[in-house]
């Protein structure tokens, strides 16, 4: 047995010395010799008695790791992941809205009967509470199921498929593989994105995850990008029936795939530039495939992810919520703060074939996206509170009456994939980069790549008249 090891490692060393002018392989060709290596002396050592047992394991790889197979199941996976997301958490998000505006009704009688001056009712209740109210509704019903989803195809021994699915492409890009499994967990909060960039040991490949995962979407995004979608792109239509969810699922699918295609173009430009580097080897062992342990998902997606990143969007979202409130409720001559400022914005935004009232929402929206377009709706009604409505037949009118076209429907999508990333992640970036530099760099790098890509668009399809 001792002399097969030796002989083996010396056919090691020699395939190395064979091969060691091609540096930029050396440690994958070094990692492949070792495991040819390795199985030569389990076959030479090991007896199998059973021939007719069955290697599941290896068929089920040699599908969902195809290059022909293994892309199109990713993302019908994600699409049913997301279809389950949408699908399920409609219901729960309109239940806790009503409860939670239930309290908001039961606090605002509270604050007449004690005679509360209306700047105190104002900034407390329909500011900070109405602002939290939303966040909780729309992201902890999503998040909730979502996390478990996601946490379920990590238990399953699924995810590292995707990071061997997608590696050569990152390692394209001058980046880490690892970096596809950050990508996905950014799908339901960048922060939690940012805090999976730990597994990447290179410093240089860790921050340029950290940078891009933004360009995922994350939960607080979703029903923006479904909502509008469905709207310019769909049609009223298909939003009334059984295919509405189906629809809304691939929608998103597509920015998807547009913030992919982004994130692997920034990362090649980042590592060839400011971050510049060589992408260190990424040595996957696929794990065998498990039976999920459905205490410890519910336990890790509930708990570990879904409160934790809850609670801290609450944090940057009370403040936030009071902010929009003075904004729309201090008069400076015979108009309040936020129209004088959407006014000063209003010929960017012009450019960017969206308007200063949509730019207003994404910047007073920085500490949470969820509230993005309840402010969008509450500027275009001049009400003093962030308002929603109730169909997306209202939402379409009222968009459609201050000058929206399909360009502005798909620049405020796109807009909102690529612009910078919320409070909650900036100040986790911070955090995890000790310092900030690069949460200031990320957001400037960001929003410029979001202003870039919509004047372009905007420009051509002007150009062409087909506005």
């Amino acid at each position: 047995m001792k002399n097969i090891v030796s002989k083996d490692f010396d056919i090691i060393e020699e395939s190395i010395l064979n091969k060691i002018e091609d540096k930029e392989f050396l440690g994958d060709r070094i990692v492949l010799s070792i495991y040819e290596s390795a199985e030569n002396i389990a076959k030479s050592a090991v007896s199998i008695d059973d021939k007719r047992k069955i290697n599941w394991d290896k068929k089920l790889d040699d599908i969902l790791t195809s290059k022909i197979t293994g892309y199109p199941i990713m993302l019908l996976l994600l699409g049913i992941v997301f279809w389950i997301t949408i699908e399920g958490a409609n219901y729960p998000s309109q239940l806790l809205a009503n409860i939670l505006f239930r309290i908001e009704d039961n606090l605002s009688d509270f604050f007449i009967y004690m005679n509360a001056p209306n700047w105190l009712h104002g900034i407390l209740i329909l500011g900070m509470y109405r602002t939290l109210a939303w966040v909780i509704a729309v992201m902890l019903p999503p998040m909730a199921i979502f996390f478990p989803l996601f946490t379920l195809l990590e238990d399953l021994g699924y995810l590292p498929r995707i990071a061997f699915n997608l590696d050569n492409a990152f390692r394209k890009a001058g980046t880490h593989g690892k970096q596809a499994l950050t990508m996905s967990m950014g799908f339901g909060c960048n922060a939690a994105g940012i805090i999976a960039c730990r597994i990447i040991d290179s410093p240089r490949e860790r921050l340029i995850a950290m940078i891009t995962n933004n360009f995922v979407p994350c939960n607080g995004r979703f029903p923006t990008l479904i909502a509008i979608s469905t709207i310019f792109f769909g049609g009223l239509g298909i939003y009334t029936n059984s295919y509405s969810s189906i629809f809304a699922s691939f929608s998103v699918v597509s920015m998807i795939l547009i913030g992919i295609i982004v994130t692997l173009i920034v990362s090649k430009l980042l590592s060839s530039t400011v971050l510049k580097g060589v992408p260190s080897s990424f040595s996957l062992e696929l794990p065998p495939y498990r039976r999920p342990q459905l205490g410890k998902i519910l336990v890790r997606s509930l708990l570990d992810r879904t409160l934790f990143v809850l609670g801290r969007a609450i944090v940057v979202a009370a403040p936030a919520g009071a902010i929009t409130w003075l904004f729309a409720n201090i008069i400076i001559g015979d108009t309040n703060l936020l129209n004088l400022c959407a006014g000063f914005l209003q010929p960017f935004g012009k450019l960017l074939g969206l308007d200063g009232f949509i730019l207003m929402a994404f910047i007073l929206g920085l500490p949470a996206n969820e509230i993005v377009l309840p402010i969008l709706i509450m500027s275009y009604m001049s009400q003093g509170a962030m308002l929603e409505f109730d169909n997306l037949q209202a939402l379409k009118s009222l968009l459609l009456n201050n000058g929206w076209t399909w360009v502005t429907g798909l620049n405020f999508m796109l807009f909102s994939l690529l612009h910078f990333p919320c409070a909650t992640t900036l100040l986790t970036m911070r955090k995890e980069s000790n310092g900030m530099k690069w949460p200031l760099f990320t957001l400037v790098l960001t929003t410029g790549i979001a202003i870039i890509v919509t004047f372009i668009i905007n420009t051509i399809f002007n150009t062409l008249g087909l506005v």
